[in-house]
């Protein structure tokens, strides 16, 4: 109980919030107005941005990457190798790996496969990202889906091996491309563009 109080002391001054149960190894850097809650464990020389949310029994192993208002729910674990880009969403029990063949008797830590999760991502309850795959901006994956290739910007991929079935906006509404490849998010106008199996955001 007092390695609790003292950390909790440390972690008022620095600008976040960490229950008294969750641990946090050293070497680690976490923003401004991040929460870590019950039973989580941040391990050494992670990056956690600002405004972070880390639900329960979170795991984030060493040297991972968070950037800003990335939100974790409940039982996730990010492995090593595993880099998110700001306002990324980790739905509940969702998995990461980063070994392609393991074997518990075969020490396979210096094969480490990195995965990028960027800008404005949502990956859906229990969905598993097999490592390697690089998850673009934007993309929704649906909830158990199992991502074995790389997914494209604005990408919306269900099902297990995932497949593309459509696009999202920015906001996550599901786009509907005219004939000449124009769409518009209901939410806020906003224009997106279908060139050579890719969609851009245009001004409007």
């Amino acid at each position: 109980m007092i390695e609790f109080f003292i950390f909790v002391i440390m972690s008022n001054s620095n600008n976040f919030f960490a229950h008294e149960t969750a641990v946090i190894d050293e070497g680690c850097t976490i923003g401004n107005d991040t929460k870590i809650w019950h039973f989580s464990h941040v391990m050494s020389n992670c990056v956690i941005g600002d405004r972070c949310n880390l639900g329960q029994n979170v795991v984030v192993s060493p040297d991972v990457i968070l950037g800003n208002n990335v939100k974790v729910q409940n039982n996730v674990s990010i492995y090593t190798g595993v880099i998110c880009e700001d306002d990324v969403f980790l739905g509940p029990s969702m998995v990461f790996t980063n070994v392609i063949n393991p074997r518990s008797a075969i020490n396979r830590k210096d094969e480490f496969k990195a995965t990028t999760v960027k800008k404005g991502a949502s990956i859906g309850a229990n969905a598993t990202i097999v490592c390697g795959n690089a998850i673009g901006k934007y993309a929704m994956v649906g909830a158990g889906a199992v991502v074995t290739k790389e997914v494209k910007d604005f990408a919306l991929v269900v099902g297990n091996p995932s497949k593309q079935i459509g696009w999202v906006s920015e906001y996550g509404h599901r786009l509907n491309f005219d004939d000449e490849g124009m769409a518009k998010c209901p939410e806020n106008n906003d224009a997106y563009k279908l060139v050579d199996g890719f969609v851009l955001k245009v001004n409007n």
